[in-house]
């Protein structure tokens, strides 16, 4: 747990949807184009998780289960409606006895990421992200109403906690302009949420406000360091992929293993694995984006090297 109140997850993927928010309404102002923007989405989101899904499903779930009883209970159809619906990969029982007892439980995100990008489509249709006040308006109904199922112990259901940070860093995209960015209140701002992570009902809300402002600063900061990681392959989507089933299956079959030479373990094949996803899936299938109906998909490729 980070400070006893939000665990390391769930604080990760809690930045992701702000960054996501700003990043994803910036794709929609910049093309303001349907057809495209939803190809492109697809294609970013889609190729890498079903790649992830099939390879859960026929060496993950067997090696942590009964491989006889596992194939002869596998649904395939029901598997297919989970991959196309971007939900956890739907196999019979795996990990018996263990909590979490699923073969990837960390592509619960997915879907909701996704629907994110469904809203901010809508949004860009309709014409509501033109007048940025009514986005504005729809984050403060998204973010009061977080706010207040926190403030009363509530419960909060997982869209509601993941579209405020979405709508949030939505927020600071469209009023970039009237919002300065600057490196003493994004300190003041960071040390105000360092307090906050100590008390449950404040911890997530003060993310979501100074948090935010603070990570899109450290996002949108020139920084010749920094700028050298762009130059990497970009394997973060698919370490989020493959990391729970890596660290399932080491706990499995190496039961004794220390918290930290799991870590070392698990993030170096996650890293491995998460390369591969880069190279063999996520890339080459990016190389589709924004190409013109009457490119080829060679010409495509060519134009993208």
């Amino acid at each position: 747990m980070l400070f006893g109140t939000v665990s390391f997850g769930e604080f990760a993927v809690d930045a992701f949807f702000i960054l996501s928010g700003y990043l994803i309404v910036e794709s929609w102002m910049r093309k303001p184009d349907a057809p495209r923007f939803l190809k492109n989405r697809i294609l970013r989101i889609y190729p890498g998780f079903i790649a992830a899904s099939i390879l859960c499903a026929v060496i993950v779930g067997p090696l942590g289960a009964n491989p006889a009883k596992y194939f002869a209970n596998f649904d395939c159809l029901a598997f297919a409606k989970n991959a196309l619906l971007l939900q956890i990969p739907s196999v019979p029982a795996v990990f018996a006895g263990w909590p979490y007892a699923v073969v990837n439980g960390s592509l619960w995100t997915i879907s909701l990421e996704f629907t994110c990008y469904l809203v901010v489509l809508a949004a860009g249709v309709s014409g509501l992200l033109r007048r940025r006040y009514a986005w504005l308006a729809l984050s403060l109904v998204v973010v009061g109403a977080f706010f207040i199922m926190k403030a009363v112990n509530f419960d909060v259901p997982p869209i509601y906690r993941l579209a405020a940070f979405f709508f949030s860093g939505g927020c600071l995209y469209l009023y970039r302009d009237m919002i300065r960015m600057d490196g003493r209140i994004a300190f003041v701002l960071f040390c105000l949420l360092a307090v906050a992570m100590f008390s449950w009902r404040g911890a997530e809300p003060a993310l979501t406000t100074a948090g935010s402002y603070a990570l899109i600063y450290l996002a949108t900061k020139r920084s010749a360091f920094l700028s050298r990681f762009n130059l990497l392959p970009d394997i973060s989507y698919g370490i989020y992929l493959y990391a729970w089933p890596v660290q399932k299956l080491l706990i499995w079959y190496v039961p004794g293993i220390s918290p930290w030479a799991l870590a070392v373990a698990a993030g170096f094949i996650s890293m491995l694995l998460g390369y591969a996803s880069w190279r063999l899936v996520e890339k080459p299938m990016l190389k589709f984006k924004d190409v013109p109906p009457s490119q080829s998909a060679a010409e495509a490729a060519k134009a993208t090297a």
